[in-house]
């Protein structure tokens, strides 16, 4: 005969807690390199914005319509989407890996994914104070 605590015991996936705070954890980390990429399509369309907003005042020149070359916050907004696309990829690697160290009770804690997001904030914050003070 089963013991009654045998009865109450879910069956399925072990670590099922484990699992979803992790699969959390990853989608936390897309969120967040979705919103990356965003904001570096809109400074890079921001600036094309800009370029052309000169078109709608003043009668354009041949030589005005040609794009100018690549400025800072092209650069800048395309950095930005890779970066957020590297940091997607990261995501899932991390996700993957922390996986099989549950599932093997194995799990360690690793940083590396942190201080590359807080590197790559901290060199974004310093190049737009940089970018703003260029552009008074």
């Amino acid at each position: 005969m089963r013991d009654v605590s045998e009865k109450s015991k879910p069956r399925g996936v072990p670590n099922r807690r484990d699992h979803m705070a992790n699969e959390r954890t990853f989608l936390a980390w897309v969120r967040t390199s979705i919103g990356i990429m965003a904001f570096g399509f809109v400074v890079e369309k921001f600036a094309l914005f800009m370029k052309r907003l000169p078109l709608f005042f003043e009668k354009p020149k041949i030589y005005d319509t040609v794009p100018s070359s690549l400025e800072y916050s092209t650069v800048f907004g395309i950095v930005l989407v890779a970066m957020g696309a590297f940091m997607g990829l990261l995501a899932f690697i991390r996700y993957k890996k922390v996986e099989r160290e549950i599932n093997e009770n194995a799990y360690r804690p690793s940083m590396i994914l942190d201080i590359l997001v807080a590197i790559g904030i901290i060199t974004i914050g310093i190049f737009l104070v940089f970018y703003m003070i260029h552009s008074i």
